[in-house]
């Protein structure tokens, strides 16, 4: 899809060139200024006019009438230089991709030195265009009779003095990461019945598969035997089976320093007992958000191959009412031995991912980092802007941070101190209460799983308010979104 080339991008023949345009630039410099005297002025005079617009995101396009061997010219505003930053220009390419889909541009030249305001940035802006042009282009799998014609971006020239190779190898991890991101977004918009914890862990041998991976999957019977007493306790309500899903990554000859990512694989939660308001229970197909995240990850990783043994294990299940379902009041034994006692069946997925924790660590895990679409008093905290953190090892989750950093996803630290941690101490029957309140849910539900890690360093990142979306943003339709696939690869390839 992406090429690379060192000519000059007015010398060749294509149906679209895109150009960057920057607030500082008072008189067109370089590239801008020859698209201006071919045209005769006509850039110099709609700048005069403030008809061409260098506002951030603003994307102008300019029919050249044969004065260009290109027939139209997409202008797009950057903004100040001194305000440019990864993410902006990402989400600068993303809105000229999706001007260019509802144009049914299927091929694209790119000016990428027009988008940078150093040398340096060649390697970010590349990769930013390529993850803009693959999110973008995904479209939520319909089931309807008649499907809409869907046109795609098939080949997209990238022209720049930058040294070539570089750019080819930002533009394939650009072009993973979002591959990544949007295989999460297709198993979270998956409805119920299409994505059962059976099908979730057929989805995950595919990717195994498909790099070369080791998979194994737990029955019920194994979990039994285990003592996994948590995970069974939420899957008694179903009569879907259980599964425990596991992907070893061995980018390394020796099983060791092994990064483990846990992802809650409920793939659809009523609430059980404790049953959620009807009104937009059809969302919560999405809270397997967290296992979504970590299989999309291990598919950046198993294309990337960084040298690094990363663990997945997912926990999955249904969270839904029968005869056995788990009940406000019981007392379960998890994997750990801990007892807890269970005072809101809606908080299942705490109960799930403090098994997959302990048996992440009886696989060998070294480092743990759990993702689930967890509480909703982080939306409450956070909106659906922000995923929180929690921890119990600062050097890790600085590693995090830095990782989310580089990926242009907002992460934000919740605090682990000790009179949070006496509130899920606060059973007269159990070890733990599953749900000591609503005053710092979110801390106290993280800080729940954060007592099956124990010592090993973990970090738990909970992105209730980030893997779903109900309306469209600027890199793709509502639903879900693909949070944290990119933080989770880039954490493994730095790692």
């Amino acid at each position: 899809m992406f090429k690379v080339k060192d000519g000059h991008i007015l010398e060749k023949k294509i149906g679209a060139i895109v150009v960057g345009l920057f607030a500082d630039d008072k008189k067109p410099e370089g590239l801008v200024k020859e698209i201006d005297k071919k045209l005769d002025g006509y850039i110099v005079e709609l700048l005069a006019d403030k008809q061409l617009s260098t506002g951030f995101k603003k994307v102008n396009k300019i029919h050249t009438l044969g004065n260009l061997d290109a027939k139209t010219v997409y202008f797009v505003g950057l903004g100040k230089k001194s305000e440019v930053t990864f993410e902006k220009v990402r989400e600068a390419f993303a809105v000229v991709s999706k001007t260019l889909l509802k144009d049914g541009v299927e091929e694209v030249a790119v000016a990428l030195d027009s988008f940078l305001t150093e040398e340096a940035d060649g390697e970010r802006f590349a990769k930013a265009l390529a993850e803009a042009i693959g999110l973008t282009s995904y479209r939520t799998e319909t089931y309807k009779l008649k499907q809409e014609d869907q046109k795609s971006i098939e080949k997209v020239v990238v022209y720049t003095n930058l040294d070539t190779d570089m750019v080819e190898e930002a533009l394939f991890v650009g072009a993973t990461y979002s591959a990544g991101t949007n295989v999460a977004r297709a198993l979270v918009n998956a409805p119920g019945n299409y994505m059962t914890p059976t099908n979730l862990a057929a989805r995950a041998k595919e990717i195994a598969d498909r790099y070369g991976m080791e998979y194994s999957v737990l029955e019920r019977d194994e979990m039994e035997k285990l003592g996994m007493g948590a995970l069974l306790a939420v899957a008694n309500g179903s009569d879907q089976p259980p599964k425990m899903i596991v992907l070893k990554y061995r980018g390394k000859e020796k099983w060791e320093n092994v990064l483990s990512f846990v992802g809650k694989g409920l793939t659809f939660d009523a609430g059980g007992i404790s049953i959620k308001p009807a009104l937009n229970m059809h969302e919560m197909k999405m809270d397997m958000g967290g296992a979504a995240a970590v299989l999309g990850a291990m598919e950046v990783i198993g294309s990337l191959k960084p040298e690094v043994n990363v663990m997945a294990v997912i926990p999955s299940t249904e969270n839904l009412i029968n005869g056995s379902a788990l009940k406000p009041g019981d007392v379960i034994t998890s994997l750990s031995g801990r007892t807890i006692e269970v005072r809101n069946t809606d908080a299942e997925g705490r109960l799930i991912l403090a098994d997959a924790v302990t048996y992440a660590k009886q696989l060998g895990a070294d480092y743990i980092v759990d993702v689930a679409t967890l509480t909703g008093a982080v939306i409450v905290a956070l909106a659906g802007v922000t995923t929180g953190a929690i921890t119990n090892d600062e050097e890790l989750m600085e590693d995090v941070l830095l990782a989310a950093g580089e990926a242009g996803e907002y992460l934000w630290r919740l605090p682990n101190f000790d009179p949070y941690k006496e509130m899920l101490r606060s059973s007269d029957v159990a070890d733990l209460n599953n749900s000591p309140g609503r005053e710092g849910g979110s801390i106290t539900a993280g800080l729940f799983i954060g007592e099956f890690a124990e010592d090993t360093p973990w970090v738990h990142l909970d992105i209730a308010g980030t893997a779903w979306s109900r309306s469209d943003s600027e890199f793709g339709p509502k639903g879900g979104t693909g949070a944290m696939v990119r933080t989770l690869a880039t954490l493994a390839k730095n790692f």
